[in-house]
This record gives structure tokens, C-alpha cells and sequence, in this order.
């Protein structure tokens, strides 16, 4: 052998080494991550939120119509108010006269739960047909005039 085919037979041949290679580019992703999450700043808008103010109970003028299972209704003005058994042709009058006499008129509306689900659009669409355009359906179970 001559000095040059002995010099390349023992040289060792280059290896790449896949584990250092690993670690370096898990250091730079999570860099990468640490940095980019430190860039977004939450950002936030101020809101005054309203303040419950304590009004007079006798300012509370919405009016509860509870649908019944034998087609009569119970009408209940303000929160504190007595339930009334009034009639389905009462229930017409009443509405317009409430109408004509709250600045702004709210209704809801529910019904007992032996009521039909047509009782309560009845309701619905003669509050409509007055002309009162606050309405809520109100879906709290409730026994019959409560």
C-alpha cells in the first residue's frame, strides 16, 4: 500500500450526528414560541356598567297574562300585584285600555303547565294585534294563577 491509500483507509468517515441536530431545533421552536407569545398583549375596553337605581314599586307596570288549561287567563299588573281570572273576551279590552294608559307597555306571557301551547299564542297575537310591542314569553313552570 502507498502512503495515500493508507491515509484514506484510515481517516474515519463524517457522521451526522441526528440527536444534538434534535435539541438545537427544539431550542429554536421554543424560542420561537416563548417570543411570539410574549407579543400579544391582551387588550381591553373600559365599561361603566349601569347602576340599579331603587325606583318606587308603584312605577312597576308590566303586565302578566298566564294561559289556563280551561281557556280563561290570569291578568297581574307590577310585580306585587293580584292575580285577576278574567275571560278570553276580556282579555282584548284590558290590553288596549293597558295600552292606553303605560307611556310604554311590556306584557309577558306564560302559561300554567296543563295550558296549551295555543292558549299562549293567542295571547301573543292579540297583545300584537293592540298595538303593544314589548312582549315576553316567560318560561318559568308555574301552577295555575301564580
Amino acid at each position: 500500500m502507498n502512503e495515500i491509500e493508507a491515509f484514506i483507509s484510515s481517516t474515519k468517515k463524517a457522521r451526522v450526528e441526528i440527536i444534538p441536530l434534535i435539541d438545537v431545533v427544539f431550542f429554536l421552536l421554543a424560542t420561537f414560541v416563548l417570543f411570539t407569545l410574549s407579543l400579544n398583549k391582551i387588550g381591553s375596553v373600559d365599561v361603566t356598567m349601569p347602576i340599579p337605581q331603587k325606583g318606587d314599586p308603584s312605577e312597576d307596570s308590566n303586565v302578566s297574562i298566564q294561559a289556563s288549561a280551561n281557556g280563561t287567563f290570569f291578568w297581574k299588573q307590577g310585580s306585587t300585584g293580584v292575580p285577576e281570572l278574567i275571560t278570553a273576551a276580556e282579555l282584548r279590552p284590558r290590553l288596549e285600555q293597558y295600552r292606553h294608559s303605560v307611556p310604554v307597555p311590556r306584557v309577558f306571557v306564560r302559561g300554567d303547565r296543563q295550558a296549551t301551547f295555543g292558549a299562549a299564542v293567542r295571547v301573543l297575537d292579540l297583545v300584537r294585534a293592540v298595538g303593544i310591542e314589548q312582549v315576553s314569553i316567560e318560561t318559568v313552570p308555574s301552577g295555575a294563577g301564580s
